[in-house]
């Protein structure tokens, strides 16, 4: 069919002449060479962006081609077709037209004739905009309408209908895929900032916690997030209590010297709770028969029979010690009658406080939360001191209920009562202008002081050793930040000037006096090795360890050559073997080659000497630190342990760090760093003294689950 003239069977808009028959099908009747101008009265607005992607999508051809029509029209039904060819379906044509029409040729020709009858329609078409357009309209058979060019309504075809929706819910399912991708980035972004902030202040928590909590609102019903929000109230008020606590104490003016604090206000300390009388049905036997033993006494009892699955109460030290201390506590009466320890049966006792224990163990969950609970109260009321104004925690607020001294290391006074500390004990310090702690009811303080150039806040005697005992503040208090910082700063001092100093002991290694030779030698080994100074002790009133000051004869060995460790494959020369009990009774032995003349010096301090005598019998730990003053001010052999830690440290991190690592890998890092120091500085836990029973227990383990599987093998070999 060949196309008709433009005025036939046409509908202006106003604009132009259209290009669809007024039957309403979709067959192309006419080409003009402008696009016309839809007005807004007329135009769907599916029209006016498909009009305005085809005049765009024309252009770019033409110009690609070199066609001097700039807006050639692109008719509706050759999309309509192409479209359909790439679905794979062929559309049917209702005249003589074919899928192969082309209608550019035709434009070209009719171009001059149209030239002057679109030309104003060419100006206005540049200057529509998309803003003016309205959206299709909705018909009731639930296809849209469009509007064609010339204002006459033409319905969308049901395959154009189809190809539609595909793309919207192509379009809406790519949208709600990408949704998911993003909660998902965003969910793996919030815990990982929450994982690398562990360690960061309370502040920088919170803002972690806002994080996860938005995202959440976002994936989830306002219905659920509401209730997490209002879970979420009492944490904050937490953190924000926590928060008023935090004191920058660093940023303030120093106080004068001596003067720790200006106001300091507490409740005192938290007393043992009273002892509980045993039950009728458990007794204490003497010589077989039943005796009602006093409170007092019967306490001490129940002391006793808590060591007698433990090696303690085999030990002729503990018992001495005890029955010395638990007839003193007697009445006349129980002095009389219990003269031997032996005679006295604990085991009634023992069960009933084993049954005690598991009973304990087999509480349910409210109960255990319900003495938690407990606890916390008693912190949140004994815990806190007021200093300054700011809340700091108390590291120590309970004393110590009464007991047996076990000790460390075969302690000459293990077995000795710790008696039970009552107020009339102890000495409270707090300000003047403030508010006394109240003793229980009944009681009095010993004594109220106001002493603001100490920092414990009470004080008593322990009756064993009688040391002095105090309640101190945490270690994350000002006062106790403040003492570190001033050690470590003196470290800090120490490393400016440790190579003069080592040049200075070097030097007196060959000193013509015995006493300058001992003192060089002896600070060698605390420098190197990080030994403590260690001070005087008297034998027969505490444990006997010691340190590098009072090292005896039996303590060292000397190695002309010998291998420092097992493993080692050669041997080192001028080879030093120390081994001894140090602090906390935790043995100190270690192999080292040292030099030339300090091995040389180590003989020359062991001549005419047997074990018992000290090995620097003219040195102690008071000339010793005199002699560190005068070298740096402040300075002390504890300094050059500090030293030596931090250094060691510090070289480790940098050793076995990486920046890239994640918090994981710095962890195990620090660990391993962290574990290089305690070596040098031999801090290790000392034997359990229940270790034996352990490895028992273990032993038979091992036994009865190699057992089980040789049983079910031969089970197995009986039933074949």
């Amino acid at each position: 069919m060949s196309p008709v003239s433009s005025h036939n069977h046409h509908h202006s808009n106003g604009n132009g002449t259209t290009t669809y028959d007024s039957n309403g099908n979709d067959e192309i009747k006419q080409e003009v060479k402008e696009e016309p101008m839809l007005s807004d009265d007329n135009a769907t607005f599916a029209e006016i962006m498909k009009s305005s992607k085809k005049k765009n999508k024309n252009k770019r051809k033409a110009a690609e081609s070199g066609s001097d029509s700039e807006g050639e029209y692109k008719p509706e039904k050759r999309k309509s077709a192409s479209s359909s060819k790439k679905n794979g379906k062929k559309e049917e044509s209702d005249g003589d037209e074919s899928d192969d029409y082309k209608p550019e040729k035709k434009k070209q020709k009719k171009s001059n004739k149209k030239k002057n009858r679109g030309s104003s329609d060419e100006e206005s078409d540049a200057d529509y905009s998309e803003e003016d357009v309205k959206p299709p309209v909705k018909q009731e058979d639930g296809t849209s309408s469009a509007t064609s060019e010339d204002g006459s309504d033409s319905e969308e075809t049901e395959e154009e209908r189809k190809q539609r929706e595909e793309e919207e819910h192509r379009r809406r399912k790519q949208e709600k895929k990408e949704k998911k991708r993003r909660e998902k980035e965003l969910k793996k972004k919030v815990k990982k900032e929450e994982d690398e902030s562990e360690d960061s202040d309370d502040e920088e928590d919170q803002k972690t916690k806002k994080k996860k909590s938005k995202t959440a609102e976002k994936s989830k019903p306002s219905t659920s997030s509401a209730k997490k929000d209002v879970k979420k109230e009492p944490s904050k008020k937490k953190v924000k209590e926590e928060a008023e606590d935090v004191w920058e104490w660093w940023k303030e003016d120093k106080k004068p010297d001596g003067v720790k604090w200006n106001s300091l206000q507490h409740c005192g300390p938290l007393f043992a709770p009273p002892y509980v009388p045993l039950p009728d049905h458990v007794h204490f036997k003497y010589n077989g028969e039943r005796m009602k033993l006093s409170l007092e006494a019967e306490e001490c009892a129940t002391f006793y029979a808590g060591v007698l699955d433990h090696e303690y109460s085999t030990m002729d030290a503990f018992n001495k010690n005890f029955m010395k201390d638990w007839r003193k506590v007697m009445t006349t009466g129980e002095r009389e009658r219990i003269v031997d320890l032996k005679k006295c049966d604990f085991r009634a006792i023992d069960v009933y406080q084993k049954e005690q224990r598991e009973i304990r163990k087999a509480m349910t969950k409210e109960e255990k939360l319900k003495i938690k609970e407990e606890k916390e109260g008693e912190v949140k009321i004994y815990g806190i001191a007021v200093i300054d104004g700011h809340r700091q925690k108390i590291a120590n607020f309970r004393i110590e209920p009464p007991g047996v001294f076990r000790g460390r290391g075969g302690h000459p006074k293990m077995g000795m009562l710790k008696r039970r500390i009552r107020p009339e004990d102890v000495i409270i310090n707090c300000g003047k202008d403030t508010e006394i702690p109240k003793p229980p009811p009944g009681h009095k303080w010993k004594e109220v002081r106001h002493d603001n150039t100490v920092t414990w806040l009470c004080s008593w005697t322990e009756s064993v050793l009688g040391q002095n005992k105090y309640i101190m503040l945490n270690p994350s208090s000002k006062i106790k930040g403040e003492k570190d910082y001033e050690k470590y700063e003196t470290a800090r001092r120490l490393k400016k000037k440790i190579g003069g100093i080592r040049e200075r002991y070097t030097e007196d290694f060959k000193s013509k006096e015995m006493r300058i030779r001992q003192r060089a030698t002896a600070l060698y080994f605390i420098d190197k090795l990080a030994l403590r100074a260690g001070n005087e002790k008297d034998v027969d009133e505490s444990a006997d360890t010691v340190g590098c000051c009072s090292l005896r004869y039996e303590h060292i060995k000397l190695f002309d050559s010998a291998k420092l460790n097992e493993t080692d494959k050669k041997e080192k020369e001028f080879v030093v073997e120390f081994d001894f009990l140090g602090k906390d009774s935790i043995r100190y032995y270690n192999r080292v080659a040292v030099e030339k003349r300090v091995f040389k010096n180590l003989k020359l301090f062991m001549e005419n000497k047997k074990p018992g005598d000290d090995l620097f019998d003219r040195l102690d730990t008071a000339t010793l630190n005199e002699h560190l003053r005068s070298l740096m001010d402040g300075l002390t052999v504890k300094v050059f342990r500090t030293y030596n830690a931090s250094i060691t440290l510090q070289d480790q991190l940098l050793k076995l760090t990486n920046p890239k690592d994640n918090v994981a890998a710095k962890i195990l890092s620090y660990n391993r760093a962290n574990r290089q120091v305690a070596i040098l500085c031999n801090h290790q836990r000392a034997v359990s003294k229940t270790f034996d029973q352990s490895m028992e227990k273990l032993e038979q383990k091992k036994l009865v689950n190699s057992f089980i599987p040789d049983k079910r093998q031969k089970e197995r070999s009986q039933g074949s």
